[in-house]
């Protein structure tokens, strides 16, 4: 099935209404003489092409996304006070977005590497942004590091490429990313499709009911389709015959009316629990084990809609963890805590001061009643309303009554690790999950990781890599440094 082509009557114009006569010649002085600066559709379709396209995202800029449904299976309401959480078969609009993390615009999509998990619910209280990936763990743990991580994955600024020594430089000197990039390079390294994933708020966040007791939560999307990944041969042979496999892969499910659709699950932990569980529990390179905190069948996530126009809708998209209802609100999580002003400062840069009155940004419920005016593209539509508050002209006021539950803290400002908790270590999770491996998975993860580790142009660092690994398991590192010393020779 393909989409239709729109049927529009009427003559061509220009971008001001005018019929367009000739769009086929530029106006000339003469036959075969130069073209003419009064020839105005030359110049206006020359000057729009120039301007077509917009800074591409930092990271996550290779995506693709659709519309979908959530909709609330189980009675939540002891937990959060979230409208759209109120009620048991209760339905809302949903956007998701994924994409690869470290890719331009233009890199392929089976590649090895996270997937991001950016997910838009049009609530009766505004728009509420989750904002994770398909793993439920990630690299830092704190906000600081993070530009620096990421220009590590990004092109190096000598050579103009992806650089192993830069990875493994920081990933070694980095002990926390043990975790995670043991998950990377495992089985679920290179997912079959964005349709074949789990996705993960990753974060801890914060649910507050009507009585005012809070709750940290965490987020799971179980795929429905199953799981299924590319071996790195697979990914290979998939990224050069066909580079945009996944988004080709959702978009055509969608439109044949195979919904791709996600079990949401949550786990919840009393605010009481944090301060004296065994390790941080808002520690972003770290899981909630299940035994301690089961996760809990809350509803169904359904995509079911395609976007008319990518660029409008999906690379004019914007998330911010900072998008919050009453109900829900952030946690003491570092990461979360740097990317609730990231996030939107980036959209801010990247689309424009307005792009929240963008179609696919947009609240559905209302229309987002602020003093925001003027600026790139406003569109006038608060006409003469007052842009001030308090105001006697009958605007928009406060309610007196926040969105989430206070967060006590004490001490001196400064520049703090996190608390101290009794089994806080970078690699007992990682060392855990390669226990959890069948055979032939730890063969396949050991080949991934030693293929990267070989190419480092120094000793050092790739012993300091191979020491983290042995850290988390000591087969697990025994079993890579012969990997590496055998490709290395």
């Amino acid at each position: 099935m393909t989409q239709e082509a729109h049927v529009t009557q009427g003559p061509l114009t220009t971008e001001a209404g005018a019929p367009v006569a000739d769009n086929q010649n530029s106006e000339t002085a003469g036959v075969g003489g130069p073209v003419l600066v009064q020839d105005q559709l030359l110049l206006e379709k020359l000057a729009h092409f120039n301007r077509e396209r917009i800074p591409e995202r930092v990271v996550h800029a290779r995506g693709a996304a659709a519309y979908g449904t959530f909709t609330l299976t189980r009675d939540v309401s002891r937990w959060t006070r979230a409208a759209f959480l109120s009620e048991v078969g209760k339905q809302t609009e949903t956007f998701l977005r994924f994409s690869t993390v470290a890719g331009n615009l233009g890199s392929a999509d089976a590649v090895r590497d996270p997937r991001g998990w950016a997910l838009k619910f049009y609530t009766e209280d505004g728009n509420y942004d989750l904002v994770g990936n398909n793993t439920p763990v990630f690299f830092v743990k704190d906000a600081i590091k993070f530009p620096d991580f990421i220009h590590t994955q990004k092109r190096d600024p000598y050579t103009g490429s992806q650089e192993a020594d830069n990875v493994w430089d920081f990933w070694g000197l980095s002990p926390e990313s043990t975790h995670q990039v043991t998950w990377l390079f495992g089985d679920r390294g290179i997912p079959a499709s964005y349709r074949h994933m789990n996705g993960y708020g990753s974060h801890t966040y914060q649910w507050n009911n009507e009585a005012g007791e809070a709750f940290w939560v965490k987020y799971h999307f179980k795929t429905d389709q199953g799981i299924k990944n590319l071996t790195t041969e697979e990914a290979v042979k998939v990224s050069g015959l066909d580079p945009d496999s996944h988004q080709r892969d959702l978009r055509e499910s969608i439109e044949r009316g195979d919904f791709p659709s996600w079990t949401v699950q949550v786990q919840i932990m009393p605010v009481a629990d944090a301060a004296g569980y065994r390790f941080n529990p808002f520690d972003l390179t770290k899981v909630w084990p299940h035994e301690d905190y089961p996760p809990i069948e809350i509803g169904r996530l359904e995509l079911n809609r395609n976007p008319e126009n990518v660029f409008a809708e999906v690379e004019q998209s914007i998330f911010s963890p900072a998008n919050f209802v009453p109900g829900i609100g952030p946690s003491p999580d570092k990461m979360l805590q740097g990317r609730l002003f990231a996030y939107g400062d980036a959209h801010r840069y990247r689309v424009g001061i307005n792009a929240a009155n963008l179609p696919v940004n947009r609240p559905h419920a209302a229309e987002a009643r602020t003093n925001s005016r003027d600026g790139f593209l406003y569109d006038g539509r608060h006409k003469g309303a007052k842009n001030y508050e308090p105001n006697s002209f009958g605007g928009p006021v406060q309610t007196d009554r926040p969105l989430w539950q206070n967060t006590p803290v004490t001490g001196a400002t400064g520049n703090h690790e996190a608390p101290s908790h009794a089994e806080d270590n970078d690699f007992v999770q990682a060392g855990n999950l390669y226990r959890l491996m069948s055979e032939a998975e730890k063969e396949r993860l050991v080949d991934n990781l030693a293929g990267f580790i070989a190419k480092v142009s120094r000793d050092d660092i790739a012993e300091r890599a191979i020491g983290n690994f042995r850290q988390a398991d000591g087969d697990f590192g025994k079993r890579l440094e012969a990997a590496v010393q055998e490709l290395r020779g």
